[in-house]
């Protein structure tokens, strides 16, 4: 993430390698099955839900405290936690100043006040700019430890892995195991990958999200400032399109992922991002051409997944500058889904 404007994601140069990577990622596997439900812990969770990052900064977008942001989000991920000295180690620091003199009281007031509502709110660890890295069982382990004090010290109902410099697999499925184990069966864990690190189960952070598929609730991939991607069956497909998002969310949902499991991540609106907006209209017609059939563009998936989670905006700031358009749109499509 940007924090000067938007999320920034990888810009593809060469779906040439793109499609060698993908060898054999379209005739399924035995993490094809598509089965509606999953045991992730959904503490307020909906059966569909938006979700929206909250900024803990001033980027030209609305400044918003946490009480501001719209009823239609279901999970808050408040943007970003800091690193520490220590490797894997994350604290949080309200940019109280930035936010008009938004004190940390307030803040965890209006936590509470949100839960009470029905809300979950979460902290999202990484952005375009984050520097936290778990690469070994001892960063590992200071992740979890200092996740589970963040959530014990502000009550965030859990944690955003949205990682954008790298992620290792291995470590950072221990970390999230061992949050698991402390937090329990509510934790909301959410994940929100740029569209390269989804392309194959091979990935690093598809494989991770697989890991802990038992206590995922929902990865939000990005689905814009990439350019071009393949979908599910081969096809090159531009961003800000139907067929981008139902052609790039079928490859999670036939690789192991179950339906709850996939949300549609995009800018909430043009200026908040440098590439891949995609209009309400079009997330509505996506959402509804996964879980339904109907609306689809010249891609229509082989099956309905009428579980898919739902939709997430970067940001509920960009939202608030534009109107709330998109969480008054997207937000009641979302919550009317089968």
């Amino acid at each position: 993430m940007d924090r000067t404007r938007s999320r920034t994601g990888a810009v593809v140069g060469s779906l040439t390698a793109l499609a060698l990577a993908l060898t054999g990622l379209f005739t399924g596997g035995a993490g094809s099955a598509n089965a509606d439900s999953t045991d992730a812990g959904t503490r307020a969770v909906p059966k569909h839900a938006v979700t929206g990052y909250w900024q803990n900064f001033d980027n030209g977008a609305q400044v918003q405290k946490l009480a501001d942001v719209q009823d239609e989000y279901d999970i808050v991920a408040v943007a970003f936690a800091d690193a520490t000295a220590t490797q894997g180690e994350i604290t949080f620091n309200l940019d109280s100043a930035g936010l008009g003199g938004y004190t940390v009281d307030e803040f965890k007031a209006d936590i509470k006040a949100k839960q009470a509502a029905g809300k979950s709110v979460i902290i999202s660890v990484g952005g375009e700019k984050g520097a936290v890295a778990v690469n070994d069982s001892a960063s590992a382990n200071a992740f979890a430890d200092s996740t589970y004090k963040l959530m014990r010290e502000y009550g965030f109902d859990g944690v955003d892995i949205d990682l954008e410099n790298g992620l290792n697999s291995t470590y950072m499925t221990q970390a999230l195991k061992s949050l698991a184990a402390k937090a329990g069966s509510g934790l909301v864990l959410t994940m929100a990958p740029q569209t390269i690190d989804m392309q194959s189960p091979s990935n690093e952070y598809f494989k991770t999200a697989l890991a802990v598929k038992d206590i995922l609730t929902v990865v939000n991939m990005q689905y814009y400032n990439s350019g071009s991607m393949l979908g599910c069956d081969g096809k090159v497909y531009s961003q800000g399109t139907v067929d981008f998002l139902t052609g790039l969310a079928c490859i999670q949902l036939e690789n192991g992922l179950a339906p709850p499991q996939v949300g549609i991540g995009v800018p909430a609106s043009s200026r908040a991002a440098g590439g891949g907006y995609a209009s309400p209209d079009v997330v509505n017609s996506a959402l509804d051409c996964l879980a339904k059939g109907t609306g689809c563009g010249s891609f229509k998936p082989s099956r309905t997944y009428p579980g898919i989670r739902g939709a997430m905006a970067w940001s509920t700031n960009w939202d608030a500058t534009a109107g709330s358009a998109w969480s008054t749109s997207v937000g009641a499509h979302v919550h009317g889904l089968p």
